[in-house]
């Protein structure tokens, strides 16, 4: 297979302008959406074919491929690998960017070719989830940076790990909504799974006292309903939780949603969608690039949500890394 090289832009399609060929791979997890990434391949091929856009494809086998693959496509030269997959694959491929220590790896740029359950992520890019516009993305868009985000937590068997995220660590809720969703049936849909999870995590929730700091300095002390540390702006299968967050501008947008009463948090639904919940009392938002929480109550555990997974619980310390990642979007 030849890549194409810089200048060669068939059929008026803008081509690669970076360093050299485009070595573009397709890296497939075919359970997304309910078999809708791998249904998806034929026609992204062709696609891609219509543009004179040489690629291969890869596809996860089982959990934590996608952090493998990248790093196959690392090893192998890949300039750009093309996620064809929800915010769990995206998540998993985000593995491979960061090392045990919570420091950056270099690695190929990134594109999104949604098919997957959620879709929180794509959305701060409004990007839609055509195939035909995905490519055309990937043609005309220059790599801008992304910024990832590195997060020590404690794992579900007691451990200290660090672990990476790309949009969105939530602790709360969320981490107790996403044990429910993630045993959900895929074939009900995002959004639907999100809001039935909400709701049945409603009924079991109590909100936890915590502790958090930003950038060293205390911001919130109390019981929290939820809180979002935010690289992008969606979570929860289409809530604008972090309406101003920017993921290229170095900082999270922390979003506390405090002790509010279950009437209160049903009211305050709608505008969380909409993003116009910041105006309400027990919501506060700053914004850093190093936050920590611990729960108050030790023998507590607060669970965390991250990017749609659910991998342990308080105490977090997570750190932004700048334009760790570079992004067709």
């Amino acid at each position: 297979m030849r890549w194409r090289a810089i200048g060669e832009t068939p059929g008026g399609v803008p081509g690669y302008t970076g360093g050299g060929p485009l070595k573009l791979r397709l890296l497939v997890n075919p359970k997304a959406g309910a078999g809708v990434a791998a249904r998806k391949i034929p026609a992204i091929s062709r696609a891609l074919e219509g543009v004179d856009l040489p690629h291969d494809v890869v596809q996860t086998r089982a959990p934590g491929d996608a952090r493998r693959l990248l790093d196959d496509a690392r090893a192998d030269g890949v300039t750009c690998v093309a996620v064809v997959g929800g915010d769990g694959t995206l998540n998993e491929v985000a593995q491979a960017y960061l090392d045990p220590n919570g420091k950056p790896v270099p690695g190929p740029e990134l594109a999104l070719i949604p098919a997957g359950t959620g879709g929180d992520f794509r959305k701060t890019f409004e990007l839609g989830d055509g195939v035909d516009q995905a490519v055309r993305r990937l043609c005309d868009s220059q790599p801008r940076p992304l910024d990832l985000g590195a997060l020590e937590l404690v794992a579900d068997d007691g451990e200290r790990v660090v672990r990476a995220f790309i949009n969105i660590a939530s602790f709360g809720i969320g981490g107790l909504t996403d044990r429910i969703v993630n045993q959900t049936p895929k074939w009900i849909g995002g959004r639907a799974a999100f809001f039935s999870g909400t709701l049945r995590a409603m009924f079991a929730y109590r909100n936890a006292p915590v502790r958090v700091t930003v950038d060293g300095e205390p911001f919130h002390e109390g019981p929290i309903f939820n809180v979002a540390v935010a690289n992008g702006r969606f979570f929860g299968g289409g809530m604008m939780i972090a309406p101003d967050a920017d993921p290229s501008d170095g900082r999270f947008d922390v979003v506390v949603l405090g002790d509010l009463g279950r009437a209160e948090t049903v009211s305050l639904s709608p505008k969380i969608y909409r993003g116009t919940h910041p105006e309400h009392a027990k919501v506060h938002v700053t914004r850093g690039s190093v936050v920590e929480a611990a729960p108050l109550v030790s023998s507590r555990h607060v669970l965390i949500d991250m990017d749609g997974e659910t991998p342990g619980r308080l105490p977090i310390c997570a750190r932004v890394l700048p334009g760790a990642l570079r992004i067709r979007a």
